[in-house]
């Protein structure tokens, strides 16, 4: 199994000033940068195949990885148009989601549960994956993920009027897919990039790829696990305040 971060834009909207701003993996909460927890979590796991896809002040992450000195160090893949879009952040890092094998697609501006990666991971696979929290503040923000009869059927933060479903709750940002379903969803980016739409996010190709009906997906419910996504100063706020302190301490580290 690999994984590769989504690490490549600037974060403008958590409105730093120009020369403070940095990408938002390394965010730090008690100390840890995003990164580190996301590495610690993903060797915890079993997953010890890392590719980042950076763009923005790429240097900064590779100096993170130099004093973490993690090993065996994630491959770096950058994306020098990061601000176009995450789509282009995705077929960026092609090569590794179609190495073989499944992969995890995480977003780095997550601070999560242990045991949201733990759903993901769990099986043997091979496998196709979403993660659901029922739990969700309305409003445009979220990327809703709508199943009907536990059939994923939409994912988008904006829904249209007539759609049917039964089970509605926002995607956590982290996938699973199988080696077919990762060539699919490749494939399915680099169209998007051919095509004049490197600038979209890139659920939209992950939502071409659940209503296409080529590939058969589960649904994990994580539904009262603390997690944050961090877009907005208050989301760092929120982080420190009220989702770190339900996160258990990690175990293990780099050896």
């Amino acid at each position: 199994m690999r994984a590769i971060i989504l690490a490549a834009g600037r974060g403008v909207r958590l409105q730093l000033p120009e020369d403070s701003q940095l990408p938002k993996c390394l965010l730090r909460f008690d100390g840890m940068t995003l990164l580190e927890r996301h590495l610690r979590m993903l060797k915890n796991a079993g997953v010890e195949d890392v590719a980042i896809a950076v763009g923005f002040r790429h240097e900064l992450v590779e100096a993170e990885l130099t004093r973490l000195d993690w090993k065996p160090r994630p491959e770096l893949v950058i994306n020098v148009q990061f601000e176009l879009g995450s789509v282009l952040t995705v077929h960026t890092a092609a090569r590794a989601m179609t190495r073989g094998g499944d992969i995890l697609l995480m977003d780095a501006d997550v601070l999560y549960d242990e045991r949201i990666l733990s759903a993901l991971v769990a099986g043997s696979g091979p496998l196709n994956r979403l993660l659901i929290d029922r739990d969700f503040e309305a409003g445009d923000e979220p990327v809703k993920l709508c199943l009907r009869g536990g059939v994923p059927v939409e994912l988008r933060k904006q829904l249209a009027a007539d759609l049917k479903f039964d089970t509605i709750g926002e995607s956590v940002g982290f996938f699973r897919f199988d080696q077919g379903g990762a060539r699919r969803l490749a494939a399915l980016v680099a169209d998007y990039v051919d095509t004049g739409r490197a600038h979209m996010p890139h659920e939209e190709a992950v939502r071409d790829l659940l209503r296409e009906r080529s590939q058969v997906f589960e649904v994990a419910d994580v539904t009262g696990l603390p997690w944050i996504e961090i877009d907005f100063p208050n989301d760092v706020v929120r982080a420190a305040q009220d989702v770190l302190p339900q996160l258990k301490p990690l175990s293990g580290g780099n050896s």
